[in-house]
């Protein structure tokens, strides 16, 4: 496969719209958890994130207070801290006293260890601008502080802060648990809603099982008994599923019934035209025979009378040929069994192309055939019958100087027996009915006499009898009909 092809066929399987049912249902699923559980996921850590620093926010103006030397909460106890340390924070804290823009203390407070900001650090707090509402900065070295300053009655400036590592540390640990939680509910949905899913559309794929194996019958022949049928299970009309196999129950009994009806139809149809060949056989005999008596009368007959009884006789001789072949056709319709004997094809199409030979001298008649003989198992008669309508089709629909070429190839299991002529070819029309019965060229195949339709459908009617198959290629200046049959 090229590249160009794999890329489209990929393509064509992302498409949504070649997906099947189940995965459909289970994409939607799934996408619609994720899309539920994100949306849900990120509002909880907002609203954590949010909150979170509303209580360090608190935290920090009653720190300033307290460090600034202002009111504090009125009970004068630190409540175990160590001396001037805000609430919450863990311990950590920083604090910086400005007067005059002169940095008149800073302290850092990390647990047990104290310590002053650097050069760096108090410039870098000074230049922030911070103010009395809570800001947050990444302090080098420190990492991110929640900041606020206060301005004392002497005008000293305090500013204090206390660390955020306590937030990020909290929402770090729900964004870890919710994508945890996520991973988890998603291999669940996708597991549970696929068992779901085709638990649920078991029923479903019996109907399908079941349009299909009704879609293998071979339908278009025959007496045809439709057996299958959705079980009564999956016909409850309560469900959408049960409503489709009802309906395809109900579309089997009508198309068994019609198909019953057509095969009778046919047979009453075969019926008649076998018992109308059978009669005609011996109305047609007759007429024949009383014209050769009336043509051997010793008494001077009329030159009409006598060209009237010979187009009487040839007439009934046409007409017999047309009997003859539809008494073929109904039995071979009728199923009944042909000879089965060794056949020498090369032999038969040796036979035939002689005889179209002396039939039509005008044509260039040419044999193609493999050193060896070629024997398949058949009924003689019927097998020279097919050689000898391919040959007189192509005599009658090529003007005269054609080359016929009559050829006998095996083809791996096969036998082919092909006869190709150079002339006008067929119409791309007509060719998908040429093996129809009363099927007739028009004038682009250049007839010279009439034909009765028969021929070509009588070729596909004996090789199908004999487990083979007819082809055809046609275009101007080639047409090739070959019959397939059944090697040995």
């Amino acid at each position: 496969m090229s590249p160009v092809a794999a890329v489209g066929l990929a393509r064509e399987r992302i498409r949504p719209s070649t997906w099947s049912l189940s995965t459909k249902l289970v994409a939607t699923v799934v996408g619609l958890f994720l899309v539920v559980t994100l949306a849900t996921s990120a509002l909880t850590v907002l609203l954590l994130r949010g909150y979170l620093e509303g209580r360090l926010d608190q935290d920090l103006r009653s720190s300033v207070v307290r460090l600034g030397g202002g009111p504090d909460d009125g009970d004068g106890d630190n409540h175990g801290r160590p001396p001037g340390a805000p609430p919450g924070g863990g311990g950590r804290f920083l604090t910086l006293t400005m007067s005059g823009g002169t940095v008149t203390g800073s302290r850092v407070v990390t647990g047990d260890t104290y310590g002053t900001l650097t050069d760096a650090q108090v410039r870098q707090i000074d230049g922030a601008g911070i103010g009395t509402s809570p800001q947050t900065l990444n302090v080098t070295g420190l990492g991110e502080y929640r900041l606020i300053s206060r301005r004392t009655p002497t005008g000293t400036t305090v500013i204090t802060g206390l660390p955020m590592s306590g937030v990020t540390e909290t929402v770090s640990q729900v964004v870890t648990l919710v994508a945890a939680g996520t991973i988890i509910g998603f291999v669940v949905v996708s597991t549970g809603g696929l068992w779901l899913v085709r638990r649920n559309l078991a029923p479903l794929q019996r109907v399908a099982h079941t349009a299909t194996s009704v879609s293998h019958l071979k339908l278009d022949s025959g007496d045809v008994a439709l057996a299958q049928r959705v079980p009564d299970a999956d016909t409850d009309p309560r469900t959408e599923v049960g409503q489709v196999g009802l309906a395809l129950n109900s579309m089997l009994d009508n198309v068994e019934g019609a198909l019953q009806a057509r095969h009778e139809s046919e047979q009453r149809v075969r019926q008649f035209v076998a018992d109308a060949s059978h009669e005609l056989r011996t109305p047609l005999a007759s007429i024949r025979g009383y014209a050769e008596l009336s043509r051997r009368e010793r008494e001077p007959v009329p030159a009409s009378v006598s060209h009237a009884l010979a187009r009487v006789e040839s007439e009934a001789l046409r007409m017999q040929g047309l009997v003859e072949d539809l008494l073929l056709l109904a039995r071979l319709d009728a199923g009944r069994p042909l000879e089965r004997k060794p056949v020498d094809l090369s032999l038969l199409a040796m036979d035939a192309v002689s005889d179209a030979h002396a039939a039509a001298p005008d044509h260039r008649w040419e044999l193609d055939l493999p050193d060896e003989p070629i024997e398949v198992s058949g009924d003689q008669a019927r097998l020279h019958q097919v050689v000898a309508n391919l040959l007189a089709n192509a005599r009658t629909h090529t003007p005269a100087g054609t080359k016929v070429v009559t050829s006998v190839q095996p083809d791996d299991s096969w036998v082919r027996i092909s006869v190709a002529d150079d002339g006008p070819g067929i119409p791309e029309s007509l060719q998908r009915h040429v093996f129809q019965r009363f099927t007739r060229g028009d004038d682009s195949r250049n007839r010279a006499a009439g034909s009765t339709g028969l021929g070509l459908s009588i070729v596909d009617a004996v090789a199908k009898s004999h487990g083979g198959r007819v082809e055809l290629a046609s275009r101007p200046g080639e047409t090739r009909f070959s019959v397939l049959l059944p090697a040995g």
